[in-house]
C-alpha cells in the first residue's frame, strides 16, 4: 500500500527489500523525526493474512549501543547490489545493480562475518570452549 517517492506525499521515504539465503521478515523502521531519531523492528509482512491470524510485534529500539548496532546493519543493507530491490513510486520492485567499476556487495555475507567474528571474539573473551560429550563413551 505504501508508495514511496511520491511528490508532495512520500518523497522522504525509501524502501529496500533484501532477500537472499536467510529469508527473514523482520522491518526496520527509522525515522529522522526532526532530529530526534526513532528506531523500531518488527515482525513479519503487515499483510491482511497475516495481521488475521497471528500476532505481529513492533517494538522501538531504545538503548544507545543496540540502537547504533540497528542503523549500521540498516545502512549496510542499504549498499547491497547482489539481492537488494528498491520499492519505487510504481508499486513495483526495482533490482539495485552494482554501479559502473563497483564492486557488487551483499549484505548477508558481510552480516553472517560480523556476527561470525563477534562469536569468536566472545568465545576468546570467555577462554573455554565447549565440546560436545561422547554419550557411547560416557553412558
Amino acid at each position: 500500500m505504501l508508495r514511496p517517492g511520491v511528490p508532495g506525499l512520500s518523497e522522504n521515504i525509501t524502501v529496500r527489500s533484501v532477500v537472499g539465503r536467510f529469508l527473514e521478515h523482520s522491518r526496520i523502521f527509522h525515522f529522522a523525526n526532526g532530529g530526534e531519531e526513532e528506531i523500531y523492528i518488527g515482525s513479519a509482512d503487515w499483510m491482511t493474512r497475516n495481521l488475521d491470524r497471528r500476532i505481529e510485534l513492533l517494538f522501538p529500539v531504545e538503548s544507545p549501543e543496540p540502537k547504533r548496532a540497528v542503523v549500521a546493519a540498516l545502512r549496510a543493507m542499504f549498499q547491497d547490489t547482489v539481492k537488494a530491490r528498491r520499492l519505487g513510486p510504481d508499486g513495483e520492485y526495482h533490482r539495485i545493480k552494482p554501479g559502473r567499476g563497483e564492486r557488487p556487495f551483499r549484505v548477508q555475507h558481510q552480516l553472517q562475518d560480523e556476527a561470525r567474528r563477534a562469536a569468536e571474539a566472545a568465545r576468546d573473551r570467555a577462554g573455554m570452549v565447549l565440546q560436545p560429550r561422547d554419550a557411547a563413551r560416557h553412558g
